[in-house]
């Protein structure tokens, strides 16, 4: 009877403490986080560099600052070698400081760009109340504003996922082309009724190192953006190209255009340019690309100038 062999697989190395001492004092000290060691004297056995950096008088054999204990986060207690030490993780007060106020801005935007179509709906609601009025038309323009705060709360709900690492955003390498003729396509309808031709071009070989979902998620952003505000009578062209080392992914329209001074604050959320402003776009559609593309390992750039079109591009560098 034949023996199944199967692939050897070689020990691991014998264990050296003072190998293990060493690569643990590295990974303390580079560590991204703010972070101490103490005795079970509340002496500091240990600290990261950036602890270092933000706590002044914090060093080794020392006792930890009363401003970095009033930081303290969380602590967890272990033993090793017969003695007991804590780990203690710390708050870096700065950041946040920085996150409280971003999180307090992006609810107020939220709040304010909810008002907008709640007030249009409750209007609409109590005109088809009155005696002779349109109610029929009054009811679809309801339905189209309760379209509208489904569309914000969706996108608010999908850059959280993001934010929070739920939506893997880049795995492998995707091949581009026939995902941006996929939602041309889906698009086409709604581009004639804004009067905006659609079309898509590009290397049938280039990939860039995102999810097919994902690069649905910037095509379709790109393309209702030019649909919404390059105006009747303009082209958009989806793209994607190879250049020097770089794979480009882009939308170029030959619509109105933005003024210089808009174009680098077109991916900030709720941002709209003056003509924009009275789109019924949630503000969040290019603030979904530059958050895909980066967390993507690219970078997004827009170019373009009043009357001129606007062009969006994301940029991947090719392995």
């Amino acid at each position: 009877m034949k023996r199944l062999l199967r692939g050897r697989t070689t020990p691991p190395p014998p264990r050296d403490p003072g190998i293990e001492a060493a690569r643990g004092r590295v990974l303390v000290e580079e560590s991204r986080e703010v972070v101490v060691i103490l005795d079970e004297d509340d002496r500091v056995v240990s600290a990261s560099r950036r602890a270092r950096e933000l706590f002044e008088g914090l060093e080794e054999g020392g006792a930890l600052p009363d401003s970095a204990r009033r930081d303290s986060s969380v602590a967890v207690p272990y033993e090793v070698g017969g003695r007991r030490e804590t780990l203690l993780y710390l708050r870096d007060a700065g950041d946040m400081g920085a996150y409280e106020e971003l999180r307090a801005g992006f609810t107020a935007s939220v709040s304010h760009e909810l008002r907008t179509p709640l007030a249009r709906l409750l209007a609409l609601l109590e005109s088809a109340s009155l005696p002779n009025s349109d109610r029929d038309a009054l009811i679809e323009q309801a339905q189209a504003e309760v379209g509208q705060i489904r569309e914000l709360i969706d996108d608010v709900l999908f850059l959280s996922e993001l934010e929070s690492g739920r939506e893997v955003v880049a795995l492998g390498s995707t091949t581009a082309l026939p995902i941006l003729a996929e939602v041309a396509a889906s698009l086409t309808e709604q581009g004639a009724r804004a009067g905006v031709t659609l079309r898509v071009e590009g290397d049938p070989e280039a990939a860039i190192p995102i999810r097919p979902r994902m690069i649905r998620v910037i095509a379709t952003n790109l393309a209702e953006n030019a649909i919404r505000y390059a105006g009747p009578g303009a082209s958009l062209t989806l793209s994607i190209d190879r250049e020097d080392g770089t794979t480009v992914l882009s939308a170029s329209d030959t619509g109105v255009g933005v003024d210089e001074e808009d174009l680098p604050r077109l991916f900030e959320r709720f941002y709209r340019a003056d003509r924009a402003r009275a789109s019924r776009g949630t503000g969040l559609g290019l603030a979904i690309v530059k958050h895909v593309v980066t967390a993507g390992g690219g970078t997004v750039e827009a170019m373009g100038e009043r009357g001129g079109g606007l062009a969006i591009r994301c940029l991947f560098t090719t392995p």
